[in-house]
């Protein structure tokens, strides 16, 4: 019998009921009691032939054989909202989906193509853009503010920024960062990053089928910040918190940590001060399912929104631990165009509809993945010159600077 402080995760163990009796969260699996609660609040829920409940019953009939042959789990965009809903507490997208994953993997000859080379990429370059790690900081150049690369001075910083990989190599993802970079000299916060040393922390790759390839980066990224004397550790990315919050405390992570936005609203009575010019923006905040859905930080950034001077926040229908996912986790990032030829529509415009329903002219955001997806939305939707995509730090810099 497994101890209570052992964790079942992707490698552990082939997925059988006597195999998941020995782990505590795999009794808690079979606790499932076929409510549906998971199949009705999955945003692909209409198109799975084996959402967890399903996937459940198939294990205790141990017909799971047919759920490792299907493509059914290439719809999980694992957005925790079947995870929230479940009466039972049953941790579905962080036990049970990827460990069925891992399994459908071995089954397959391949993965569709464009997930298979963003995997890939993550290997071989440490990214899933397959960018050169050398340009990992060009970004900096243009940030307007000095900022500190840790392999080119070791003084100890206060908090460690990692900054992540859209963050540093996306155009869009570039611009939030040199606004993080802004916001934290204007609080006076002593930081520094990773630079070129920096890989992906591989949340995605371990939700996505490949749990060998989140392993390496962990090992990878735990050996850099052993370089590193700091106190905190701030990431722009949820899914990077996700993480190191949830996996790589397995493995001897044990930082105090931070997302960005909630580290701002900390520090709000400073930043208030700063705000000053007014903009005059009706703005519609979506709530990144890594952020609320699964870390509950819901009213840090509407807080940070509603300290801008002339804002009106609006919500969209569906808010807080009901807000629909972008699309983008879980390897949905790189599945657009799988599931075009499965005539599913996408999550991004789904929600970009729900946006411009309330009448706002700007989306807030607070996630890496979700400036892209829901500008490229709002784009092929014909919105795009009624609303724009901003993150939450861009705002702020924008109050700030004028």
């Amino acid at each position: 019998m497994q101890t209570a402080t052992e964790r079942l995760s992707p490698g552990t163990c082939e997925i059988t009921l006597e195999n998941l009796m020995q782990f505590p969260e795999g009794r808690r699996v079979l606790t499932c009691i076929q409510c549906g609660t998971c199949a009705g609040t999955c945003p692909y829920g209409e198109v799975m032939d084996y959402p967890p409940r399903r996937i459940i019953a198939q294990l205790r009939a141990g017909d799971i054989q047919e759920v490792f042959s299907s493509d059914s789990l290439l719809s999980c965009v694992a957005c925790y909202a079947c995870k929230a809903k479940c009466p039972r507490g049953i941790d579905l997208t962080g036990v049970l989906l990827p460990l069925v994953k891992e399994q459908v993997l071995v089954n397959r000859p391949e993965l569709p193509g464009e997930l298979q080379r963003a995997l890939e990429n993550m290997h071989r370059y440490g990214n899933p853009m397959g960018e050169s790690p050398r340009k990992r900081a060009a970004w900096v150049k243009g940030a307007g503010v000095p900022i500190r690369i840790f392999s080119e001075n070791k003084r100890p910083a206060d908090v460690l920024w990692f900054v992540e990989c859209y963050d540093s190599y996306h155009p869009r993802g570039q611009a939030i960062s040199r606004a993080t970079a802004k916001l934290f000299h204007a609080l006076g916060v002593d930081f520094a990053i990773l630079g070129n040393e920096e890989k992906c922390a591989g949340e995605c790759g371990r939700l996505s089928w490949e749990s060998g390839l989140f392993s390496a980066l962990v090992e990878s990224n735990l050996a850099l910040l052993a370089k590193y004397k700091f106190n905190c550790l701030v990431t722009s990315s949820p899914h990077a918190y996700d993480a190191f919050k949830y996996r790589y405390a397995d493995h001897g992570f044990r930082y105090p940590l931070e997302h960005s936005v909630p580290y701002l609203a900390k520090h709000l009575d400073r930043l208030k001060p700063l705000l000053k010019k007014k903009l005059n923006y009706t703005i519609t905040y979506h709530d990144s399912c890594c952020l609320g859905r699964h870390n509950s930080f819901y009213e840090e950034p509407r807080a940070l929104l509603e300290a801008i001077p002339g804002v009106k926040l609006v919500e969209m229908q569906h808010n807080h631990v009901n807000a629909i996912c972008c699309g983008g986790g879980g390897g949905g990032m790189w599945l657009d165009t799988y599931y075009k030829t499965k005539n599913q529509d996408r999550l991004s415009e789904r929600r970009a509809k729900e946006a411009i329903e309330t009448g706002a002219n700007v989306l807030a955001i607070a996630c890496d993945y979700e400036v892209s997806r829901f500008e490229d939305a709002l784009k092929v939707l014909g919105y795009d010159k009624k609303m724009i995509v901003r993150d939450v730090t861009e705002l702020l810099v924008e109050a700030m600077e004028g």
